[in-house]
């Protein structure tokens, strides 16, 4: 009997995947996609065929992309990171999320100085650079400003960086809000091909910047639940804008909604749930998020969005 055992035993291996073709993906992603479909399928106690002693592979291209990402070559990152933004991104123009954490006595003052700088910078550089609007955090981390810029290119923002750091008169003004700060960083976006940056415009409430960290090479399975999802939406609540990132922090996406005031955003989120479909984009979201944020926000004088 455990002769036997022994000779069954042996002969009990794992089948192997055949080679996935994900049709209407790009290669990239379809390669990702076709390894952890492979890291996932269960072993079977089936008899191999002969032929099966050699273990299958993915197709020739595939292995060899997916070879190159796993250990590290940035020509494959880099090739993984252009293709998300051709697939997803409008194309048509660059944004920056700047966040400036002010010391808390000094809100006020600093409120003042970019009154006057900010709608400055946009005279000299438009029609390259706009400001798509500047808030406040009401609710969220406070005593923080959020400044949000529309570019042409990256060309339009390199221009934008140098005109600013060869203006005697904008160095000065930098020099006065630097003693304001406690920290400032900045993020380079690209708009999400469903939904385009709001123009200007006075809407007299508060705003909602939603903030999202997703896990690793889940951004198009994000843009695909979260394209039909916004339907379930634009019919009782405003989206201003819609990015994901493209430099600074990665793997991140952020929202921009505009609410006439708490009370209403109440009130129209739960009406949300009554749609069909939003039940499920949200199933099928929340799976690829690391970690989410919400910030509300109130215009500064000068802002675009009001």
């Amino acid at each position: 009997m455990t002769l036997k055992l022994q000779r069954i035993a042996t002969r009990i291996r794992p089948v192997n995947p055949p080679a996935l073709r994900i049709s209407g993906i790009p290669k990239p992603i379809a390669a990702y996609r076709a390894l952890g479909a492979a890291a996932s399928r269960p072993y079977s106690s089936e008899t191999p065929k002969e032929d099966d002693d050699e273990p299958k592979s993915l197709p020739k291209k595939a292995s060899k992309l997916v070879n190159t990402i796993l250990h590290g070559s940035e020509q494959a990152r880099q090739e993984l990171n252009d293709t998300f933004s051709k697939v997803l991104a409008r194309g048509k123009y660059l944004h920056e999320l700047a966040t400036h954490r002010i010391k808390p006595d000094r809100v006020e003052e600093y409120s003042a100085i970019l009154s006057d700088y900010y709608p400055r910078i946009v005279k000299e550089l438009s029609p390259s650079t706009k400001l798509v609007g500047s808030w406040i955090t009401h609710i969220g981390e406070q005593d923080t400003a959020v400044h949000i810029w529309e570019y042409d290119s990256y060309s339009a923002f390199s221009e934008a960086q140098g005109h600013i750091a060869s203006s005697k008169e904008f160095q000065q003004l930098q020099k006065q809000i630097a003693p304001l700060l406690r920290k400032r960083e900045n993020q380079i976006m690209l708009e999400f091909g469903f939904w385009t940056t709001s123009s200007p415009v006075t809407t007299g409430g508060i705003y909602e910047l939603r903030s999202y960290t997703l896990l690793p090479g889940r951004l198009l399975e994000w843009e695909q639940n979260w394209r039909r999802g916004v339907e379930c939406r634009k019919n009782n609540e405003q989206l201003m804008g819609a990015w994901f990132s493209q430099l600074g922090d990665l793997n991140q996406v952020h929202h921009l909604w505009a609410h006439k005031d708490l009370q209403t955003r109440k009130e129209t989120r739960e009406k949300a749930w009554k749609e069909d479909g939003w039940a499920k984009t949200v199933y099928n979201t929340v799976r690829v998020v690391q970690n989410m944020k919400s910030q509300i926000l109130v215009p500064l004088p000068f802002s675009s969005l009001k």
